[in-house]
C-alpha cells in the first residue's frame, strides 16, 4: 500500500495532503497456544466507526494485532495513532504508544480502561478519549490539524444513536475475517450486574436503539451471508427486537447475537428471531445458583427454568452458547462438575467459562478491595482465566484448576458426542462447529496467519445459510414438521 506523506517541516505551508492516521486494536497473547477459535473473528466496530467520521483528506488505516500480521505500520510513520485500550492488553497498548510517540507520532488512547483508570493511562498518551469516540474522533483530528491537541477529551453517550454513521468497512482486510459484518443495533442493557464492565464508575450508557431499517440496510450493503450483533443485550427491548426481526427477515441472511435468557419469556419472539435468520445466541446464564445471581444483581428467571428456556431456543433452530462465571461466593468445589453435567444434559452446543473477575471501578472490584480479597493488580491476568481474588469456598489455585478442568471436560470428544443434537441431520454441522471452535488451535493459527479465514469459512457459512432457509420455510408453515438445521458457526463468535 502506498501511504501519503507526513508533515513537511521544511516549509511553512503546513501539512501535505492527505494526512495519515492509524487505528490499532492491540493483542498481546501470553500463551502462544491460546485458543484462536475463541478470539473474535469479526473486526472491532469501534475503530471502523471512528474511521467513518474521518474527513476525506485524512488517510486512515485499520490495524488489528489479532490478525498476526507482524509489526504495526511504520513506513511512513503516522501523524496520529489511535489505540483502543482493553484491560488485559493495556500493557501492550502502552508499549505501542511509547514506540510511536518516541518516533514523533501523536498518540490518543481510548477504550474502557481509559475510563476506569485514567491516571494510569495518561502518562502513555498525548491525549485521552473518554466516552463516545464517534463524537470525539473528529474533534481530535481538527485539533491535530491546528496543532492544539488537548490532553483529554470527554463525551457522554447521551447523543442520538440513530445519527451515528455506518462503520467504514472499506478499510478492513476482508479476507482476514470470518465476516466483516459486525453490527450494533442497541446500546446499553436492562441489567447492571455488579461484575460487568457496564457497571464501571462514570460509565452511563442509556439504552439507545437505531432504526431497524438502518441496520438492515447496513447488513445488506456488506454483502456477507453472516452477521454478528455485538450489542450487550439485543433483547433488552423485546418490542424493538421484534421490529428488527421484521426488517431483517427479507434479507435471507443468518446472524447471531448476545441476549439474556429472559428473552424466552415470549415464545413468539423466539420464532420470529429464527424466521429472521438467527442461528445462534450467546446467553449470559452466569450461574446455576439463584443466590449467586441475586448477589450479582442480575435480573433473570429462576435457574430451575433455564433448561426449558434453552429447549425453546433449540426447538426454533437457535444454538446456544451459554456463558458461565465460576467463583461466585456461593460456589463450592462441586460447581465445576455440576455445571458440566447440566450443560451435557441439556445438549448445549457450546459453552464459555469465565473466572469471576473484578474489573477496575466496578462494584465487585470495590467489594473485593474493601474485603481485602484482591490478590494483585496485574491487569494482564485479569483475563477471566486467572483467579485474581480469594474465593470463599476454595483456594485461588483450586478455582483455576476447576476452570481448566471444565473446559477440558466440555471440549473432550466424549462430551462433544454426548451433547450432539437429537436429530441426526444436524449432527454433522454441530461436530464441525465443536471441533473448529476449540480443538483446532493450530488450524486457526494457520488460517489467520495466511489470511485464509474468509476463503475457508465462507462456503461453510453459505451452506449453513442455505440449510437455514429451508428450515425457515418449515417453521413458517404450522403444518410442516420442523427439523433444526444445525450450524457451523459458534453462537456469539
Amino acid at each position: 500500500m502506498i501511504r501519503p506523506p507526513l508533515l513537511d517541516p521544511a516549509t511553512s505551508a503546513g501539512p501535505l495532503q492527505p494526512r495519515y492516521a492509524l487505528l490499532i486494536n492491540p493483542f498481546y497473547p501470553k500463551d502462544p497456544n491460546a485458543s484462536f477459535g475463541k478470539h473474535m473473528l469479526t473486526p472491532t466496530l469501534a475503530l471502523t466507526s471512528f474511521a467513518a467520521t474521518t474527513p476525506e483528506h485524512w488517510h486512515v488505516q485499520y490495524w488489528d494485532e489479532n490478525l498476526l500480521d507482524g509489526r504495526p505500520p511504520f513506513q511512513p510513520m503516522p501523524e496520529l495513532v489511535g489505540i483502543t485500550v482493553h484491560l488485559t492488553f493495556a500493557k501492550r497498548a502502552f508499549e505501542l504508544a511509547h514506540w510511536y510517540r518516541s518516533r514523533g507520532s501523536k498518540v490518543v488512547l481510548g477504550g474502557l480502561h481509559v475510563l476506569s483508570c485514567p491516571e494510569e493511562c495518561a502518562p502513555h498518551a498525548d491525549a485521552l478519549a473518554v466516552g463516545d469516540g464517534v463524537q470525539l474522533w473528529p474533534r481530535i483530528l481538527t485539533d491535530v490539524e491546528s496543532r492544539r491537541l488537548r490532553s483529554k477529551y470527554v463525551a457522554t453517550y447521551e447523543n442520538n444513536y440513530r445519527e451515528d454513521p455506518a462503520p467504514r468497512r472499506s478499510i478492513l482486510p476482508r479476507r482476514s475475517f470470518l465476516t466483516t459484518t459486525s453490527l450494533i443495533a442497541t446500546r446499553g442493557c436492562h441489567n447492571r450486574c455488579g461484575f460487568c464492565y457496564l457497571a464501571t464508575d462514570g460509565l452511563r450508557i442509556p439504552y439507545r436503539m437505531r432504526d431497524p431499517i438502518q441496520i438492515a440496510a447496513e447488513f445488506e450493503a456488506d454483502d456477507q451471508p453472516y452477521g454478528v450483533f455485538i450489542d450487550n443485550n439485543l433483547g433488552s427491548n423485546r418490542e424493538y427486537l421484534g421490529k428488527l426481526c421484521h426488517a431483517l427477515r427479507p434479507l435471507n441472511k443468518i446472524w447471531s447475537a448476545a441476549v439474556s435468557i429472559d428473552v424466552t419469556d415470549d415464545p413468539g419472539l423466539i420464532r420470529n428471531m429464527a424466521l429472521a435468520g438467527c442461528t445462534g445466541v450467546f446467553v449470559g446464564l452466569e450461574s446455576l445458583t439463584d443466590e449467586n445471581l441475586a448477589d450479582a444483581r442480575k435480573k433473570t428467571p429462576k435457574t430451575a427454568d433455564y433448561a426449558r428456556r434453552v429447549r425453546l431456543l433449540h426447538d426454533n433452530g437457535i444454538q446456544v452458547n451459554g456463558s458461565f462465571v465460576l467463583g461466585f461466593d456461593h460456589d463450592t468445589k462441586d460447581v465445576f462438575a455440576r455445571t458440566a453435567a447440566w450443560i451435557e444434559e441439556n445438549r448445549m452446543e457450546c459453552s464459555t467459562f469465565h473466572i469471576l473477575t473484578p474489573y477496575p471501578a466496578t462494584p465487585l472490584f470495590k467489594q473485593m478491595e474493601a474485603q481485602g480479597r484482591l490478590l494483585h493488580r496485574d491487569w494482564t491476568l485479569y483475563d477471566t482465566a486467572h483467579a485474581v481474588f480469594r474465593p470463599k469456598h476454595m483456594s485461588p489455585e483450586e478455582l483455576e484448576q476447576g476452570y481448566a478442568w471444565i473446559y477440558e471436560r466440555l471440549f473432550s470428544r466424549a462430551s462433544i458426542w454426548r451433547r450432539r443434537p437429537e436429530d441426526w441431520r444436524a449432527v454433522a454441522p454441530y461436530l464441525a462447529m465443536s471441533y473448529l471452535y476449540k480443538r483446532s488451535n493450530r488450524f486457526w493459527h494457520l488460517l489467520i496467519k495466511h489470511h485464509l479465514v474468509h476463503a475457508v469459512w465462507r462456503p461453510l457459512v453459505e451452506l449453513t445459510r442455505m440449510r437455514h432457509l429451508q428450515f425457515r420455510k418449515q417453521l413458517a408453515d404450522p403444518e410442516a414438521p420442523c427439523t433444526p438445521p444445525g450450524n457451523v458457526v459458534a453462537a456469539g463468535v
